[in-house]
């Protein structure tokens, strides 16, 4: 059983930062694509920002320049540090990753709140 499970989520000051980790366990042979996804009240899902397995990112236009996806391969774990929040930020935020393991598939978290006040 393949599972990811988040951390790092909270309240924050407009201004402040935070980061998120999102680890990947179970029966893994290889992680492909990882990701980071949010999700608003009344909005729909989406994409915050992705990393390949050798580390090519790309970002949302709101996002790029204020956060930074980064991973471990080696510790299966995929980051997102997240700097001068803006109270639209504010969202559940899903981990994701494309693995092939015993089940490949793709995969998310179970999501962390992040929330930014003025």
């Amino acid at each position: 059983q393949v599972q990811l499970v988040e951390s790092g989520g909270g309240s924050v000051q407009a201004g402040g930062s935070l980061r998120l980790s999102c680890a990947a366990s179970g029966s893994i042979l290889r992680i492909n694509d990882m990701g980071w996804y949010r999700q608003a009240p009344g909005k729909q899902r989406e994409l915050v920002a992705t990393i390949t397995s050798g580390g090519s990112t790309n970002y949302a236009s709101s996002v790029k320049g204020r956060f930074t996806i980064s991973r471990d391969n080696a510790k299966n774990t995929v980051y997102l540090q997240m700097n001068s929040l803006k109270p639209e930020d504010t969202a559940v935020y899903y981990c994701n990753a494309d693995i092939v393991g015993n089940p490949v598939g793709y995969y998310w978290g179970q999501g962390t709140q992040v929330t930014v006040s003025s």
